[in-house]
């Protein structure tokens, strides 16, 4: 089984930079991205298509048409994945959450790749630690809140949403 990392979007074409993004999905063999677009007025859609059609099969593309909050956005892309996929692990992203200007969306990939296994195991602990069986809801998990508590320190953690945490 894979983990699935859903990551929301909403206006980030400027942030996105197709090649170096396609490159670092490219590395993330055992991780299943879905990239949701929440109802972008600028061209976020497009390059997340460009994204999906370098041939990569793990990543998929949903559109949201009209804007929703994160959480309902982050619920249709946990939808479309439980449909589409058997998965153990189930995380998410919003890119609000993070600071482009510094290795956003690279960081993040590359984070997630170096810490997949650290990361699968804390989520099997944490579900084991609540004693029952999760709903596909319930076992959701904050990329970013799991990699601040494994201390794992980039860049692309926005400072204001640790001091949060």
């Amino acid at each position: 089984m894979k983990t699935g990392i859903i990551i929301i979007f909403h206006n980030n074409e400027k942030d996105i930079d197709i090649a170096i993004f396609t490159n670092q999905l490219r590395q993330s063999k055992d991780i299943q991205f879905c990239l949701v677009n929440n109802a972008s007025k600028d061209n976020t859609l497009l390059a997340l298509q460009d994204i999906k059609d370098s041939r990569l099969p793990n990543v998929s593309v949903v559109d949201i048409r009209k804007f929703k909050s994160d959480v309902s956005a982050v619920r249709a892309g946990a939808r479309f994945m439980f449909n589409q996929f058997n998965l153990k692990h189930l995380g998410y992203v919003c890119t609000n959450l993070l600071n482009i200007k510094y290795q956003g969306l690279n960081g993040l990939v590359k984070a997630i790749n170096e810490n997949h296994e650290v990361i699968e195991d804390y989520n099997t602990q944490k579900l084991k630690d609540r004693g029952i069986k999760l709903t596909l809801f319930q076992s959701l998990f904050s990329v970013v809140e799991y990699l601040k508590k494994l201390n794992v320190k980039n860049k692309f953690v926005h400072r204001q949403y640790l001091s949060k945490l």
